[in-house]
């Protein structure tokens, strides 16, 4: 009898948006018509359910969905998307590696690094152009724990977190289509690679030392990053 109406609400969203809500991951792939469906019964989420336990991971709605709608601008009728969502968070198991010891002199009794890699998210779309576009997001968090004993005999130990994310994006250009090189090169934070033969590819990868400040940010930089190689052919 407890949360009926939003069990309910809940039965009646998008299969993918069930899967959220319950899994906080999702993989799939659609044409922009299945995306569009996603994102009306994503927004229709908070008007009906209001128990935390059941709410959206808030990157779905800030960045991914954002990020979905405009991928869908350049696909055409028959064209998909595929989205793979990991929205757990960096707790979730399987994402730690094993810690690994460090060097240490006293006063320091002990110390290791402890290395988590979150892929949150993955995109692969088939363009109206007739290129290839994959989009890789991930967040590396290091865990350093140290353990000291000062001369009074008394011992302390202290965590410090250090994150970065690395975003890639690799476009592969329609087949035949030689590409060019840009009149300027990308911003310095952005590394750019490109590779032919018989589709060339261009690769943008960046590597952020700090948090964003704002999932509007997030997506700021992940739109900067796939804009690269789009400027490696003609319009």
């Amino acid at each position: 009898m407890f949360w009926r109406k939003q069990k309910a609400a809940i039965a009646g969203f998008h299969p993918l948006h069930q899967a959220l809500i319950h899994e906080r991951a999702f993989s799939a792939t659609q044409p922009a018509a299945g995306w569009e469906a996603l994102a009306a019964s994503l927004h229709r989420h908070a008007g009906l359910v209001t128990r935390q336990k059941w709410a959206l991971p808030p990157r779905m709605l800030e960045v991914i969905v954002p990020l979905i709608a405009e991928i869908c601008t350049d696909l055409g009728r028959r064209d998909t998307l595929t989205v793979t969502a990991d929205l757990r968070g960096h707790e979730a198991p399987g994402k730690s590696h094993r810690p690994r010891d460090l060097p240490v002199r006293p006063p320091v009794k002990s110390a290791t690094d402890t290395w988590t890699v979150d892929p949150w998210l993955r995109l692969r779309a088939d363009l109206r152009d007739g290129s290839v576009l994959e989009v890789l997001v991930v967040d590396r968090l290091r865990t350093r724990r140290v353990t000291k004993r000062n001369p009074r005999g008394k011992t302390k130990i202290k965590r410090k977190t250090k994150q970065v994310q690395i975003i890639k994006v690799r476009r592969k250009l329609p087949p035949g289509v030689p590409g060019q090189r840009p009149a300027s090169g990308p911003p310095s934070w952005i590394r750019t690679v490109v590779r032919d033969g018989p589709r060339r590819s261009v690769t943008a990868a960046a590597k952020v030392d700090r948090r964003p400040q704002s999932h509007h940010e997030q997506v700021d930089w992940i739109l900067a990053v796939a804009t690269e190689p789009f400027r490696w052919s003609a319009r």
